[in-house]
């Protein structure tokens, strides 16, 4: 097949299902028509699919030849619970909801892959599964699916995913082995002690200094506890307290996020907040209750399958192209959950400057429609080499 010709047809096609999906956003495991759309494009190519796993996930699989091997290639489906203020067509149509993350753009290039294997764009021989996965953001789809049995129900052997990264040019493509997106841990932290008069301190127990004291001590976790080359952020983003001028309150409320790249890491922190919890409610005579949830674990690259990514890269956007020199982002990525369980490699697809508030979760956000073909090329690529015929 001349996949250059292919393109020219496919390219508008799924940049237009973009749009709509755009137009259309929906919040985690609400992606019912999203599910619809996914489920649809899938059947009229004539793959297998199936859905249901955590909800409003979608799975297909396309087999060839006769192979056993199998890989997945995963896109997320959800959008951010944001308010759009662009003004163009395909703007949200639903108030407070939108695709500030590309999630419509990661859903369409998958799409788009689909429809090129199976017209016979590369050859290859096993099974490939397209994982469309709901709720990305915050609520660990991920995990549900993981849970709710994607390997058992889907054996393969390594899985991979793609983001697309604002900053990065488009005609790049960022992996690197090891971890690229951290582990993601939220706390809350309540201080109770004996409310009283602001003028006569002597005669309460005052919330408010200890949860300053805890703020500061916090930090030391970081500065003087973690090892300096392991990248980790405390960051204490809520203090809230009392209501008065001339009151002293009788509770103090806290709360945060950690972010690290190890399991080791996250129990070090875990466990070191506990220790300063107890020792400042010792120190000024209140109570202090901590909250430590642990959220989406790092996400870690394993060394091949990140060698084989590098490979497809290069054949799209050229040698030069592939960028190993890019840091891991503190951000986090349940696609994690995945990578606990199977090999695989999660890469940044270059979406161009970030000009104009156009990053991430910004309400100025649009996917770049002039990165689908490279991004479906990729996905070729890599299935080409991850299951080569003959």
């Amino acid at each position: 097949m001349d996949i250059d010709r292919f393109m020219l047809t496919l390219q508008p096609k799924i940049a237009a299902i973009r749009r709509d999906l755009h137009a259309h956003p929906e919040l985690a495991f609400g992606e019912w028509r999203t599910a619809d759309l996914v489920a649809a494009h899938l059947q009229g190519l004539g793959i297998e699919t199936r859905r249901g796993l955590a909800g409003t996930g979608v799975i297909g699989k396309l087999r060839r030849g006769a192979n056993e091997r199998a890989i997945g290639l995963r896109a997320d489906m959800d959008a951010l619970p944001l308010d759009e203020l662009n003004g163009f067509a395909h703007r949200s149509q639903h108030p407070g909801c939108m695709h500030a993350c590309g999630h419509d753009g990661h859903t369409a290039m998958l799409l788009g892959a689909a429809e090129a294997l199976a017209a016979g764009a590369v050859d290859f021989d096993g099974s490939v599964y397209f994982i469309f996965q709901p709720a990305e953001e915050h609520e660990g789809g991920g995990r549900l699916m993981v849970e709710q049995g994607l390997f058992e129900q889907y054996p393969m052997q390594a899985v991979y995913g793609l983001h697309n990264w604002p900053g990065l040019p488009v005609g790049q493509l960022a992996v690197r082995s090891g971890p690229v997106m951290a582990g993601t841990d939220r706390f809350d932290i309540t201080v109770s002690g004996r409310g009283g008069h602001a003028a006569m301190p002597h005669q309460a127990a005052d919330t408010v200094v200890a949860g300053a004291a805890l703020v500061q001590a916090l930090q030391t976790l970081v500065s003087r506890n973690s090892d300096p080359l392991e990248p980790t952020v405390l960051s204490v983003t809520r203090f809230h307290a009392g209501h008065a001028d001339n009151v002293l309150p009788e509770e103090a409320q806290l709360g945060g996020t950690v972010r690290s790249f190890s399991p080791a890491q996250q129990a070090l922190m875990e466990e070191g907040m506990g220790r300063i919890c107890a020792g400042v409610a010792a120190a000024y005579g209140v109570g202090v209750r901590l909250d430590y949830r642990r959220g989406y674990p790092p996400t870690v690259n394993s060394a091949a399958e990140a060698a084989l990514c590098r490979e497809a890269a290069a054949a799209v956007f050229g040698a030069g192209n592939v960028r190993d020199d890019l840091r891991p982002s503190m951000g986090a990525e349940d696609f994690a959950y995945l990578l606990e369980q199977r090999p695989g490699c999660y890469v940044w697809l270059g979406n161009g400057p970030g000009d104009a508030g156009c990053l991430l979760h910004s309400p100025h956000y649009d996917f770049n429609d002039g990165i689908i073909d490279l991004g479906i090329r990729y996905w070729l690529r890599l299935v080409e080499r991850a299951l080569p015929a003959g």
